[in-house]
């Protein structure tokens, strides 16, 4: 953790209104010290004081790591109608906090902590909603399934004494009313869905409609002893880190500490058939290895491997062993350590308990020099010079739709890579061309003056399939490509325009044109002895077959070319590296451009 800001209610009032409130204003505010405090994104134990201070209080020697554990055998069965649940929300674990005592201190940190863990692990409640009630209030075994939504009928926690509700009829209130829209966020998970998820007692009684609400009659008060909870979810293994998280947090209240008791969670088919069944929570605690030298090494100090453990102990990684003649660090990862996956996640914990600020600068024992990665030296320079020509850099996303990437500029759809979940149509792949994002920047900008040409251009990457492409002995099945892509937009065509940058490209990149393509001897005419070019380095412009090159039909027939490269490794086979021409009336139409215009798109790498 990390101390952000020590403040108080009323400076923090006083920040925030601007010299706005009066002296007797700021004295209703408490001038308590309050600790800002930063926490890792991923430190889910410290979301809650009592997760905070009992890391703390472990850290600094003043207690031992808790014990957590199973109280016997289930005694409620939770049982999932698979066929239905399937539909919307298929898993849900659950727990049992018994002999809890709460004050409104703890009752605050217990909402608190639920509201934290639906922010963050939780993905705003997409992946897993919370749902706690008053045990003594309900009567098991329990049963989740999903129903349709005039079937649901419930008194809901909010609003309060409006009475019981349809639950179709509840969400709507929750998209319109003031009063509930903390819950407006979370309604379009379900909205659309034929059938709602519901947590029921053995009565019938609704529990909670997730991951939207409660009901009243099973409400958390401080009068509370025994604490149902159940988490549903679209992922179990995030489902078990949130539950895991919220008993070991609040079962230091219980009569006896630290204990809770498990539910047994089984799915039923259509047929009543149990297909899966397994009880929780899962409390998962289990071992993980790092070398002693690696965890030196990556945080750069000299420990022994006695002192490691004792400092995998004051971190929670306790208890710690040292095996194989004190060169292997095991380490035991407690349920509220979700994060330690790796070695680098125990080397990074050492680190911390270490002391950042502890660790010696040292001048490194190599030498070094850094140095402009060749093809971003490359970019940066064409930048320059093709901005000095008149064109206007853009930057545009690397996401697009396949409709944009392929239909759009009248080339068949092919391979790229894809989302499994993109966030709307907009962000389906990601582009192979750059072209699309110049067309829609003409697109968004109709407004502009186009009389004396609108001239833009993008030097990035695209991302191909490329199932042979390896990075550190690993086929990755992608690779990056850098691009140049020019466009020209105006009263006429411009093709001489983007030919013309096309030659200048070619020009500084020290690629001499082909003297057949250039129509005279260079030294004969004497332009030769002023050209730098690279020995063997030749391109050419040669008409492009619309009908048969994969870009072909983008460009109006007739007027299209393709860009050729003669290299010393292969000089009998000429590489086309590019393609510029007139753009077809259709691509122009599908972008809403209201001008003829021109573009070039070239492969950059193959030029170093």
């Amino acid at each position: 953790v990390e101390l952000d800001e020590i403040t108080s209610a009323r400076e923090e009032a006083e920040k925030s209104s601007a010299g706005g409130l009066s002296k007797k204003q700021l004295e209703a505010y408490s001038d308590a010290v309050v600790y800002k405090i930063d926490v890792p994104a991923n430190r889910y134990d410290l979301l809650c004081v009592e997760g905070l201070s009992r890391a703390l209080r472990i850290f600094l020697g003043e207690m031992d790591p808790p014990n957590y554990e199973m109280t016997g055998d289930p005694v409620f069965t939770m049982t999932v109608q698979k066929s239905n649940t399937d539909q919307i929300r298929p898993f849900v674990v659950c727990a049992v906090l018994r002999d809890i005592t709460f004050n409104q201190e703890r009752y605050n940190s217990f909402i608190d902590l639920q509201d934290q863990l639906h922010r963050n692990l939780c993905r705003q409640r997409t992946l897993v909603a919370i749902g706690t009630h008053d045990l003594d209030a309900i009567k098991g075994p329990f049963s989740y399934d999903a129903r349709d939504p005039k079937d649901i009928k419930f008194v809901p926690l909010t609003p309060v004494d409006k009475g019981e509700f349809v639950s179709s009829d509840l969400l709507k209130f929750y998209e319109t009313e003031p009063e509930a829209k903390h819950l407006k966020p979370y309604v379009g998970i379900i909205k659309d869905s034929p059938v709602y998820p519901v947590i029921l007692d053995s009565n019938e009684t609704v529990l909670s409609l997730p991951p939207i609400i409660n009901g009243d009659h099973s409400k958390i008060t401080l009068d509370t002893k025994n604490v149902f909870i159940e988490c549903t979810a679209t992922d179990l293994t995030k489902a078990n880190i949130v539950l895991d998280t919220v008993v070991t947090m609040f079962s230091e209240y219980c009569a006896k500490p630290y204990s809770v008791e498990p539910v047994t969670v089984q799915y039923e088919d259509a047929s009543g058939a149990i297909v899966n069944s397994y009880v929780s929570p899962a409390l998962s605690t289990r071992t993980e290895k790092a070398k002693v030298e690696f965890c030196n090494s990556l945080i750069g100090i000299n420990l022994s491997a006695e002192e490691m453990r004792n400092l995998c102990n004051k971190v929670q990684l306790g208890p710690a062993e040292l095996l194989e003649n004190d060169t292997i660090l095991q380490i035991t990862v407690p349920p509220t350590r979700s994060d330690i996956l790796h070695p680098v996640d125990i080397a990074e914990d050492i680190g911390i308990a270490y002391g950042y600020n502890n660790i010696r600068k040292r001048v490194p024992t190599t030498s070094t020099v850094g140095g402009e990665f060749g093809l971003n030296q490359f970019g940066d320079l064409l930048r320059e010079e093709i901005g000095r020509a008149g064109y206007i850099e853009v930057l545009t996303h690397g996401l697009c739709s396949i409709h944009d990437n392929f239909t759009a500029l009248r080339r068949p759809v092919t391979a790229a890579v894809s989302l499994s979940n993109p966030a709307n149509v907009e962000y389906q792949v990601i582009r192979t061309t750059l072209l699309p994002g110049l067309l829609k920047t003409l697109q968004h900008n109709k407004s502009a003056s186009f009389t004396s040409g609108f001239k833009l251009f993008e030097i990035s990457d695209v991302v191909l399939p490329d199932d042979k492409h390896v990075v550190t002995d690993t086929i990755v099945g992608a690779r990056n490509s850098r691009r140049l892509c020019a466009v020209y937009a105006g009263p006429t065509s411009g093709f001489e325009i983007i030919h013309g940058l096309v030659d200048r490209i070619m020009t500084l990149s020290e690629v001499a044109p082909d003297p057949e393509y250039a129509g005279t001897d260079l030294q004969a005419s004497g332009e030769g002895k002023y050209r730098v070019s690279r020995a063997g380095w030749v391109y050419k412009i040669q008409a492009l077959d619309t009908e048969t090159d994969p870009n072909g039909q983008t460009y109006f027939p007739g007027r299209a070319a393709a860009i050729l490269l003669t290299t010393p490794e292969a000089p009998d086979e000429p590489k086309q590296i590019g393609t510029f021409g007139i753009l077809h009336p259709e691509v122009l139409g599908n972008f809403d451009i209201m001008y003829p215009s021109s573009c070039v798109e070239l492969d950059m790498e193959a030029l170093m």
